[in-house]
């Protein structure tokens, strides 16, 4: 059976006006597998509380949260859209982040996927676009989406 994937809408960040189809930007796709399923919606609550700040975080262009609400519901994690890898670097040592890593490490298992590229080039021949806030979005999601039901590979 296919995940059934949830997710929020886009929140944008305060690079969000400063790209466009175009513009060079980096996807990060995070996959948290927790080793209990009952652990999982205590993963995304520190995954809110982070999207909270997400306004204010320099070089963040969009976060998007998901999680498999399939029968396991043992999967979560973000889409993230950023104008420089540095700026995505800066998140992760920034210490609300680096607390919830350590306070989840060992809990669940983490994957994750960077990728340098245009939020155009993600589309696939014949895609139907996502209707979202910002359309230049729906590629991006679509090539998540692809990843997290196994459609693509994570390398």
């Amino acid at each position: 059976m296919p995940p059934i994937i949830w997710k929020t809408s886009w929140k944008p960040g305060p690079a969000a006006h400063s790209t466009g189809p175009g513009s060079a930007v980096v996807v990060s796709v995070t996959e948290f597998v927790t080793h209990r399923p009952w652990g999982t919606p205590a993963v995304a609550t520190e995954g809110f509380r982070l999207r909270r700040s997400w306004p204010s975080t320099p070089g963040a262009v969009a976060i998007r949260l998901w999680m498999d609400i399939g029968p396991r519901l043992d999967r979560s994690g973000s889409v993230t859209v950023w104008t420089d890898e540095a700026s995505l670097m800066r998140f992760v040592a920034r210490p609300d982040h680096v607390r919830v890593v350590r306070a989840f490490r060992g809990r669940g298992v983490t994957r994750s996927l960077l990728r340098g590229t245009t939020p155009a080039a993600l589309s696939e021949p014949g895609a139907r676009p996502e209707s979202a806030a910002d359309p230049r979005l729906g590629p991006v999601w679509a090539y998540a989406e692809r990843i997290l039901t196994g459609a693509e590979p994570w390398s």
